[in-house]
């Protein structure tokens, strides 16, 4: 029988079916960092439980960890107990830490492809929203809570409700300018912020298939914020030439016999979906949210239709009928989970070369991981980036979601390529975020204001 990857890879981790109709899931790969794993500790000793699987857990610190400088003890006390919990944990329990002293540390859903620990086929959970982002290598990854945290800490399994699949083509090729971060945000506008509750999001396509592997990430990463509980890609070729010689991919010849067995995951031909949907790749523009939700966008030239009830409108500042080209914007942050990559900063440095940040605006280049940050040293990004203004930081989630210092003030607005734009997001509860790609956060970032990248690159204007 005809298979997606979905059901491929569910069946094979399906321990039994619950009396309460969900599956008993096997967790090949277990993601932790310290905002949502210290209770999830503390419940384990309060039962007197172990870890079985140690060796399928690997933690690292991103949330709360500053950007600005990160010798301990962090100034943050918080944050500082934080980390300290985690590593006591981690020592306790034998599981494998990635601290901030160490050359690994870095966003949890960078550093897990970066090293080679993701890999198609697996099952992967976290407590943290955006673990779709591993759906980009064929896996099947899902975002937990803390008490799902503990059962996957005690257990190596997780209780989920069977899910239907959702096919999603985009087809033809990408106007230049317009990036993966727009594919995703259309796809959102498209379907709904609730439009994929029940669902796992299979992206495909000739314009998916032409994606890097850090593009797929992108587009994957925010499958949740259109209510997909998971979004993947078959894995293919390029997936292979992706983990070839990372430290956790398997090596030689176990390498050559995996890659094969990974390509057969892939969704066979015939395979039926639940529901499918079709986009026209050469019809996206670059993309900006505005409003208090992903799903709230629209393309750089259009006006903002919406009902003028909308609460969106208040929070923002925006009026029906308005352009979001042209916003002044006071912070430019370019980094998080979704598009703080090395190609990311390679596309946003491309942009800022021989200009300078507005004089009124804040701009920060941060880093997903301290691999990523050493590779774009060795290329001299951080250079172009200082001179033209922008603030180089140490690996972090950052300001994505302000869980340290980097924090918006007042009634500031942002150009984010981060992942979400809800109120107080980025810690201030009046801040505003516009989210965007991030070669359309340097646009802004140089503009002062919300610009089509367009008509910065070669060839000007649209």
């Amino acid at each position: 029988m005809a298979e997606t990857l979905f059901r491929k890879v569910w069946n094979a981790h399906a321990v039994r079916t619950l009396p309460s109709g969900q599956t008993q899931l096997f967790v090949g790969l277990h993601l932790v960092h310290e905002v949502t794993s210290p209770q999830a500790f503390d419940m384990l000793r309060q039962h007197g439980w172990g870890v079985p699987f140690p060796d399928r857990t690997f933690a690292t610190v991103d949330h709360i960890v500053p950007t600005s400088s990160q010798r301990r003890p962090f100034l943050d006390v918080m944050a500082e107990e934080m980390t300290t919990a985690l590593e006591r944990s981690c020592r306790e329990f034998g599981i494998q830490l990635w601290a901030p002293d160490n050359q690994n540390q870095g966003i949890v859903h960078v550093i897990a492809p970066e090293l080679g620990l993701t890999q198609p086929g697996m099952t992967i959970a976290c407590g943290d929203s955006h673990t779709s982002t591993h759906g980009a290598l064929g896996a099947l990854a899902f975002g937990i809570g803390t008490s799902q945290v503990r059962d996957v800490l005690a257990s190596q399994c997780l209780s989920l409700e069977p899910l239907k699949v959702r096919r999603i083509d985009v087809n033809g090729a990408l106007r230049p300018g317009v990036y993966a971060k727009d594919v995703i945000l259309t796809i959102i506008r498209r379907l709904g912020v609730q439009g994929g509750v029940g669902f796992a999001y299979e992206y495909g396509g000739t314009t998916i298939d032409r994606m890097t592997i850090d593009e797929r990430m992108t587009v994957c990463n925010m499958s949740i914020e259109g209510g997909a509980r998971a979004g993947y890609v078959n894995p293919d070729d390029a997936t292979a030439a992706f983990l070839r010689g990372r430290p956790f991919a398997p090596q030689g010849e176990a390498f050559d016999r995996a890659a094969a067995s990974w390509r057969r995951l892939a969704s066979d031909p015939n395979a039926a979906y639940d529901d499918r949907v079709s986009l026209d790749a050469s019809a996206i523009e670059p993309t900006v949210t505005w409003g208090i939700n992903p799903g709230q966008s629209v393309g750089i030239g259009e006006r903002i239709t919406a009902d003028p009830g909308d609460e969106a409108f208040a929070f923002m500042g925006f009026t029906p009928g308005a352009r979001v080209a042209g916003t002044r914007i006071d912070v430019a942050f370019i980094g998080s989970c979704t598009n703080g990559r090395l190609s990311d900063l390679e596309e946003a440095a491309r942009l800022v070369r021989g200009h300078r940040v507005a004089p009124h605006v804040k701009a920060l280049v941060v880093p997903g991981s301290q691999a990523v940050s050493r590779a774009a040293e060795a290329r001299g990004l951080h250079e172009i980036f200082r001179a033209a203004g922008f603030e180089w930081r140490g690996a972090g989630c950052s300001m994505c979601l302000a869980m340290n210092p980097d924090k918006l003030e007042g009634r500031q607005i942002c150009a984010s390529s981060s992942n979400r734009n809800f109120k107080g997001r980025q810690g201030s509860p009046t801040g505003r975020t516009l989210l965007m790609s991030p070669a359309m956060v340097a646009a802004a970032a140089i503009a002062g204001e919300v610009v089509d990248v367009r008509t910065m690159l070669e060839g000007g204007p649209p």
